[in-house]
């Protein structure tokens, strides 16, 4: 081997070396941090409704028919909620310190004072009562409920406004803040429906081609994007908001049922029942790349995101010798 041919080899293991290094520093997009048991909850989890003043943690323990309560700060249980029927979606209103629980069996969504937790009303006739979004401008709330509907409450009272009929049970929907829409899954359909809130109607449908089961939903309102995670096949869609069109598909976990959007740091974070948590780097608008599949456990497909916290919390139910729980993950930033 000559001088000069010694020199590029010399260099060339160098690079290797110098990129083996790099990529042994590049950091987990999630990092476990702490684990919070749920002894007494039996059953599948559903939702999650987030206190970020309170640093409160609101979990829907759907099977155990109980709303589960979690100090954020200490990483720690603090009560549980009775006389609950198969809850299903949470949501805390900080403008009116109110607690919105939307209860599957018996059509009801229970009120509760923020500040103490107790009973303060209930809105009825909500069959299958899920998904709880809030629209902070004009301060309403909105359910998904029964064969194909959405209610409108007033977010103190929850007095009932108004109907949006769809064409089937709404699964995840998402609103816009600088316009009047709402996007919602309607997986019975086949389709994602576009709603303009302030007349109540379906104004689009954005159909499915080849995929089915579309149940998570997240939204990059700046950039004009909708995700969409559907089961069958595992694959999250890409929507443009402005044509309907699907501009993108990447792989993402099984049996997903929870997709967030961490417009910090351009990544999508969807939690499957067959036991991964999916991150998905967002390269620019088009383009998207799965960048890690984190192993969970079977069954735990429900997670809550706090872009204030810097934490994602995954709901583990109870299987076998697996414990309930709550997993906590601090969100690291890329290098």
């Amino acid at each position: 081997m000559n001088k000069i041919s010694a020199v590029f080899l010399q260099a060339g293991l160098a690079a290797v070396c110098l990129l083996g290094t790099l990529w042994a520093q590049t950091p987990a997009p999630l990092r476990l941090l702490d684990t919070v048991p749920l002894p007494n909850v039996e059953g599948r989890i559903d939702h999650f409704g987030i206190d970020v003043k309170g640093q409160r943690l609101f979990m829907a323990a759907l099977g155990n028919n109980t709303l589960e309560v979690l100090d954020l700060g200490a990483n720690r249980w603090l009560q549980s909620i009775g006389g609950l029927h198969h809850p299903q979606g949470v949501l805390y209103v900080p403008d009116t310190e109110r607690l919105f629980v939307a209860n599957a069996e018996g059509g009801q969504v229970v009120i509760f004072d923020g500040k103490t937790l107790r009973r303060v009303g209930s809105v009825d006739g909500l069959d299958d009562a899920d998904n709880v979004r809030y629209d902070a401008a004009a301060k309403h709330v909105y359910v998904g409920f029964g064969d194909g509907a959405l209610v409108v409450l007033d977010a103190r009272e929850g007095k009932r406004l108004g109907d949006i009929k769809l064409d089937g049970h709404p699964e995840s929907f998402q609103l816009e803040k600088s316009g009047p829409r709402i996007f919602v899954n309607v997986p019975d359909a086949g389709h994602v429906a576009v709603v303009d809130r302030v007349r109540r109607e379906v104004t689009a449908r954005w159909p499915l081609v080849g995929e089915s089961a579309n149940f998570p939903m997240a939204l990059d309102e700046p950039s004009r994007r909708l995700f969409v995670a559907c089961r069958k096949p595992a694959v999250l869609l890409v929507f443009d908001t402005t044509s309907g069109k699907v501009v993108a598909r990447v792989e993402c976990p099984g049996d997903a049922d929870d997709l967030w959007y961490d417009a910090a740091r351009k990544r999508l974070y969807v939690s499957g029942g067959e036991g991964f948590i999916g991150v998905i780097e967002q390269r620019d608008a088009d383009h998207y790349a799965a960048l890690e599949k984190i192993p969970s456990t079977p069954g735990a497909r429900t997670c809550s995101f706090s872009p204030d916290l810097h934490r994602l919390y995954l709901a583990v139910p109870r299987r076998g010798d697996q414990k309930t729980e709550v997993r906590v993950y601090e969100v690291v930033a890329p290098l």
